[in-house]
């Protein structure tokens, strides 16, 4: 009899113990297959580093990065409703306290925020939110460890270096195409 007090006692400390909050991540895997939503997980791999020689602080930089996730919805004139629904779930996601705004610009019309999920040199996330009334909204998730913010400008130079590789932005060349 203990023990089947004890087993219950255990599952009901492990049900209360899942978090039903929503988060960022939650929403890009419910968006991720929803029409007017494009989703992209890009692994670090996406800079061939085998044709360019790399400074060790560019090497730090890549190792901090884990994977993107880019959450893409596109507007049109048919949804705009839609539009400033899902702009607003996002916007309330990124108001948790967890996430830190960096950075602000733009109008209500169109802007750009980043966001960062720790401090100093321990950051695991940075989150760009871009939106454009007329074209849509995306969210680009950095998913690292002990990242900062000079590894961010560090993959930034490295991108506009070139050597990428192209094959995983597939699913976002087709988008830009309609």
């Amino acid at each position: 009899m203990k023990k089947v007090f004890f087993i219950a006692g255990l599952l009901l400390v492990m049900l209360s113990s899942c978090d039903n909050k929503p988060s960022l991540q939650k929403y890009f895997v419910e968006k991720s297959q929803t029409k007017n939503f494009v989703a992209l997980d890009i692994a670090p791999n996406f800079v061939d580093t085998d044709s360019i020689k790399l400074s060790a602080d560019e090497k730090a930089a890549l190792q901090s990065l884990k994977k993107l996730n880019i959450l893409i919805f596109e507007n049109d004139s048919l949804n705009t409703q839609l539009y400033k629904t899902e702009q607003n779930n996002v916007k309330n996601l990124l108001k948790d306290e967890q996430y830190e705004e960096l950075m602000r610009y733009g109008s209500n019309n169109e802007g750009v925020c980043i966001y960062a999920v720790g401090k100093d040199v321990h950051i695991d996330e940075f989150v760009l939110f871009m939106h454009r009334q007329d074209n849509g909204f995306g969210v680009v998730r950095l998913l690292g460890d002990d990242m900062n913010p000079n590894n961010i400008m560090t993959m930034m130079q490295l991108l506009q270096k070139g050597n990428l590789n192209l094959e995983q932005l597939e699913p976002l060349k087709d988008i830009m195409k309609k």
